[in-house]
């Protein structure tokens, strides 16, 4: 059951929020949204699940629209709350499973179930007014999973979690992945998207700047970050040929090359100057390609 948007646009009034956006979303992974507020990746989900209707484009999964037939299949965990606040959390989740199809008796076994996997049993008779934001979260998380869907999408499903719950959170993603779910998210952590997905879109301005495999995208930036830390003086290697970015550390200097051949001619440079304590190559990370095919930091 893949989930596939081709050519997809959506305009309000002038403005372009999503732009000719054409994806496909392999079945039973992690897929990874991320771009800066603003980007498009919320207008997109909502387009996924027809809240909002495109300009143009197709969206579809396993080839048929989603609408009202598959609603009970698709799980939704909006950016902003959206929870009543004077409703008890067990009349709430079990309010909302019902909408999806579930049994009340089903859904209250769901629901015990979640609460004690998130260490907050206590709450299922509590006015959701009453817990900390980081609970209130937990609480909107379950209400998005408590029907078991095959298709989820997750709005900054971490944002506001100390990260004890973020830790959490990510491994109930991750155990609901490999129970078969296909799992759309956005995240503000590029360290989120890197360490779950494995593959992403980057969306700038609502067109997408990046699109693919994490790994291919690594492979053809080119560029990889060397770290170097020495009981010497590295400042020489800032104007060393084919280095591009350098930051300068409490133990040395971490750098941005051209290709890992230039590490090799770093290392023979450096090599006869003193201790060497640390000499490492390393992919880039999301934020170096972010910034690269964006022009600005992320965060």
């Amino acid at each position: 059951m893949v989930l596939k948007l081709e050519h997809v646009t959506k305009r309000f009034g002038q403005f372009t929020a999503v732009d000719n956006l054409s994806l496909t979303i392999p079945e039973k992974e992690m897929f990874g949204f991320l771009g800066a507020n603003g980007a498009g990746k919320t207008t997109t989900f909502r387009m996924i699940l027809g809240l909002l209707d495109s300009y143009g484009g197709r969206i579809t999964w396993d080839d048929k629209p989603i609408d009202y037939s598959t609603s009970h299949l698709v799980g939704y965990l909006p950016e902003e709350r959206g929870l009543y606040p004077k409703l008890k959390v067990r009349e709430q989740i079990v309010y909302l499973a019902r909408l999806r199809g579930m049994k009340k008796s089903d859904a209250v076994i769901e629901l015990k179930s979640w609460l004690e996997r998130f260490k907050i049993p206590e709450y299922e008779n509590k006015k959701v007014e009453e817990l900390s934001k980081g609970n209130q979260q937990k609480i909107q998380f379950i209400a998005a999973v408590v029907h078991k869907p095959k298709l989820l999408i997750f709005d900054e499903p971490f944002s506001g979690l100390d990260p004890v719950n973020v830790e959490l959170l990510k491994d109930a993603v991750v155990a609901l992945k490999e129970n078969g779910a296909t799992i759309v998210f956005s995240s503000h952590q590029m360290h989120h998207v890197e360490e779950l997905c494995e593959h992403l879109c980057i969306l700038h301005k609502g067109k997408q700047v990046v699109n693919g495999s994490l790994k291919d995208i690594k492979q053809s930036f080119g560029k990889k970050n060397l770290i170097i830390h020495a009981d010497f003086s590295l400042d020489s290697l800032k104007d060393y040929p084919g280095v591009v970015k350098t930051k300068t550390t409490m133990e040395g200097i971490e750098l941005q090359i051209e290709g890992e051949y230039i590490s090799e001619k770093i290392l023979k440079e450096i090599v006869n100057k003193g201790f060497i304590r640390k000499f490492a190559l390393e992919e880039p990370s999301l934020n170096d390609i972010f910034i690269e095919k964006v022009g600005n930091s992320f965060e």
